[in-house]
Protein backbone atom coordinates (compact mmCIF):
# COMPACT_ATOMS: atom_id res chain seq x y z
CA UNK A 1 0.00 0.00 0.00
CA UNK A 2 2.64 2.46 0.88
CA UNK A 3 4.63 2.00 -2.26
CA UNK A 4 1.07 2.59 -4.05
CA UNK A 5 0.57 6.01 -2.49
CA UNK A 6 4.49 6.85 -2.86
CA UNK A 7 3.96 6.13 -6.90
CA UNK A 8 1.15 8.64 -7.09
CA UNK A 9 2.60 11.22 -5.02
CA UNK A 10 6.05 10.73 -7.93
CA UNK A 11 3.52 10.96 -11.04
CA UNK A 12 2.81 14.30 -9.96
CA UNK A 13 6.72 14.95 -9.30
CA UNK A 14 6.65 15.31 -5.41
CA UNK A 15 8.62 13.94 -3.10
CA UNK A 16 8.51 13.58 0.94
CA UNK A 17 12.15 14.12 2.51
CA UNK A 18 12.65 13.58 5.91
CA UNK A 19 15.64 15.21 7.65
CA UNK A 20 16.81 13.95 10.89
CA UNK A 21 20.27 14.60 12.52
CA UNK A 22 21.59 15.09 16.31
CA UNK A 23 21.13 18.92 17.57
CA UNK A 24 23.99 21.38 16.11
CA UNK A 25 24.49 18.55 12.62
CA UNK A 26 23.30 21.47 10.38
CA UNK A 27 20.18 20.14 9.02
CA UNK A 28 18.51 23.91 8.85
CA UNK A 29 21.47 25.53 7.81
CA UNK A 30 21.68 22.63 4.72
CA UNK A 31 18.23 23.29 4.05
CA UNK A 32 18.64 27.28 4.06
CA UNK A 33 21.46 27.05 1.76
CA UNK A 34 19.80 25.07 -1.21
CA UNK A 35 17.43 27.93 -0.90
CA UNK A 36 20.21 30.54 -0.93
CA UNK A 37 18.79 31.98 2.27
CA UNK A 38 21.26 33.39 4.57
CA UNK A 39 23.07 30.71 6.60
CA UNK A 40 24.85 32.99 9.39
CA UNK A 41 21.84 33.69 11.45
CA UNK A 42 20.37 30.27 12.32
CA UNK A 43 18.67 29.11 15.39
CA UNK A 44 18.19 25.66 16.86
CA UNK A 45 15.16 23.84 15.21
CA UNK A 46 12.36 23.59 18.18
CA UNK A 47 9.85 21.07 16.45
CA UNK A 48 10.06 21.02 12.86
CA UNK A 49 9.73 23.26 9.65
CA UNK A 50 8.65 22.69 6.26
CA UNK A 51 10.15 23.82 3.37
CA UNK A 52 9.74 23.00 -0.61
CA UNK A 53 11.95 23.07 -2.94
CA UNK A 54 11.82 22.45 -6.46
CA UNK A 55 14.40 20.47 -7.83
CA UNK A 56 15.18 18.74 -11.25
CA UNK A 57 11.38 18.94 -12.26
CA UNK A 58 10.28 17.59 -8.67
CA UNK A 59 8.91 19.29 -5.70
CA UNK A 60 10.45 18.26 -2.54
CA UNK A 61 9.29 18.67 0.64
CA UNK A 62 11.56 18.50 2.88
CA UNK A 63 10.69 18.40 6.65
CA UNK A 64 13.25 19.39 8.65
CA UNK A 65 13.14 17.90 12.80
CA UNK A 66 14.98 19.73 15.62
CA UNK A 67 17.69 16.77 16.81
CA UNK A 68 17.21 17.57 20.73
CA UNK A 69 17.66 14.35 22.88
CA UNK A 70 14.32 15.84 24.30
CA UNK A 71 12.87 16.07 20.81
CA UNK A 72 13.55 13.00 19.26
CA UNK A 73 11.22 10.47 20.72
CA UNK A 74 8.38 12.68 18.47
CA UNK A 75 10.45 11.67 15.17
CA UNK A 76 8.25 9.10 14.60
CA UNK A 77 5.10 11.66 14.09
CA UNK A 78 7.06 12.35 10.57
CA UNK A 79 7.67 9.21 9.72
CA UNK A 80 4.51 8.54 7.38
CA UNK A 81 4.57 8.49 3.64
CA UNK A 82 8.10 9.58 3.70
CA UNK A 83 10.05 8.85 0.32
CA UNK A 84 13.84 9.37 1.33
CA UNK A 85 15.37 9.95 4.48
CA UNK A 86 18.53 12.40 4.95
CA UNK A 87 20.48 12.06 7.52
CA UNK A 88 22.65 14.47 8.91
CA UNK A 89 26.33 13.83 10.82
CA UNK A 90 28.26 16.31 12.40
CA UNK A 91 31.99 15.57 10.69
CA UNK A 92 33.76 17.13 13.54
CA UNK A 93 31.34 15.87 16.82
CA UNK A 94 33.60 12.77 17.61
CA UNK A 95 32.25 12.40 20.98
CA UNK A 96 28.41 11.74 19.58
CA UNK A 97 29.10 9.35 16.80
CA UNK A 98 28.06 6.14 18.83
CA UNK A 99 25.40 8.09 19.76
CA UNK A 100 24.34 9.15 16.42
CA UNK A 101 24.52 5.12 14.94
CA UNK A 102 22.26 4.07 17.74
CA UNK A 103 19.45 6.75 16.51
CA UNK A 104 19.74 6.13 12.88
CA UNK A 105 19.75 2.14 13.76
CA UNK A 106 16.38 3.01 15.45
CA UNK A 107 15.35 4.70 12.92
CA UNK A 108 16.29 2.15 10.10
CA UNK A 109 13.52 -0.39 12.51
CA UNK A 110 10.95 1.94 11.91
CA UNK A 111 8.09 0.15 9.60
CA UNK A 112 6.86 3.66 8.03
CA UNK A 113 10.46 4.16 7.01
CA UNK A 114 10.78 0.73 5.21
CA UNK A 115 12.35 1.11 1.85
CA UNK A 116 13.02 4.84 1.90
CA UNK A 117 16.25 6.32 0.34
CA UNK A 118 18.85 7.06 2.48
CA UNK A 119 21.01 9.78 1.97
CA UNK A 120 24.11 10.65 4.53
CA UNK A 121 25.28 14.42 4.51
CA UNK A 122 28.73 13.93 6.47
CA UNK A 123 28.67 17.69 7.27
CA UNK A 124 31.18 20.24 8.15
CA UNK A 125 33.95 18.78 6.15
CA UNK A 126 34.96 22.03 5.32
CA UNK A 127 36.33 22.56 9.10
CA UNK A 128 40.07 20.40 10.18
CA UNK A 129 40.14 17.15 12.23
CA UNK A 130 36.50 16.46 11.11
CA UNK A 131 35.85 12.26 10.40
CA UNK A 132 36.11 11.12 7.18
CA UNK A 133 33.33 9.28 4.71
CA UNK A 134 35.47 6.23 5.65
CA UNK A 135 35.46 6.98 9.00
CA UNK A 136 31.66 7.30 9.36
CA UNK A 137 31.01 4.86 7.45
CA UNK A 138 32.57 2.57 9.96
CA UNK A 139 31.17 3.83 13.31
CA UNK A 140 27.63 4.28 11.59
CA UNK A 141 28.32 0.29 10.67
CA UNK A 142 26.68 1.60 7.46
CA UNK A 143 27.95 -1.50 5.32
CA UNK A 144 25.75 -3.42 7.69
CA UNK A 145 22.26 -1.89 6.26
CA UNK A 146 20.51 -3.99 4.18
CA UNK A 147 17.26 -2.92 4.47
CA UNK A 148 17.77 0.47 2.84
CA UNK A 149 19.61 1.88 -0.41
CA UNK A 150 22.38 4.29 1.40
CA UNK A 151 25.06 6.85 -0.10
CA UNK A 152 27.40 8.62 2.08
CA UNK A 153 28.53 12.63 0.28
CA UNK A 154 31.01 14.72 2.33
CA UNK A 155 29.34 17.88 2.19
CA UNK A 156 29.46 21.68 3.96
CA UNK A 157 26.30 23.75 4.68
CA UNK A 158 28.08 26.85 4.57
CA UNK A 159 29.69 26.42 1.20
CA UNK A 160 27.47 24.21 -0.39
CA UNK A 161 29.85 21.31 -1.50
CA UNK A 162 27.94 18.27 -2.48
CA UNK A 163 24.30 19.46 -1.51
CA UNK A 164 22.55 19.50 -4.66
CA UNK A 165 24.40 15.93 -5.63
CA UNK A 166 23.47 14.79 -2.67
CA UNK A 167 19.49 15.72 -3.25
CA UNK A 168 20.63 14.42 -7.14
CA UNK A 169 21.19 11.06 -5.44
CA UNK A 170 18.09 11.05 -3.47
CA UNK A 171 15.25 12.08 -6.17
CA UNK A 172 17.40 9.56 -8.61
CA UNK A 173 17.38 6.72 -5.62
CA UNK A 174 13.65 7.16 -5.15
CA UNK A 175 12.80 6.88 -8.94
CA UNK A 176 14.53 4.12 -9.68
CA UNK A 177 12.85 2.26 -6.49
CA UNK A 178 9.29 2.92 -7.42
CA UNK A 179 9.85 2.98 -10.99
CA UNK A 180 12.35 0.10 -11.69
CA UNK A 181 14.65 2.65 -13.06
CA UNK A 182 17.73 0.74 -12.62
CA UNK A 183 19.30 1.30 -9.36
CA UNK A 184 20.97 -1.56 -7.14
Amino acid sequence: MLSILRKARLKDKEMRILMLGLDNAGKTTIVKKILNEDVNTVSPTLGFIIRTIDFNGFRLNIWDVGGQKTIRSYWRNYFEKTDALIWVVDATDHLRIDDCRAELRGLLLEERLSGSSLLIFLNKTDISGGMTVEEVTDALQLRQIHTHRWTVFPSSAMTGQNLEPGLGWVVKDVQDRNFGFGGQ
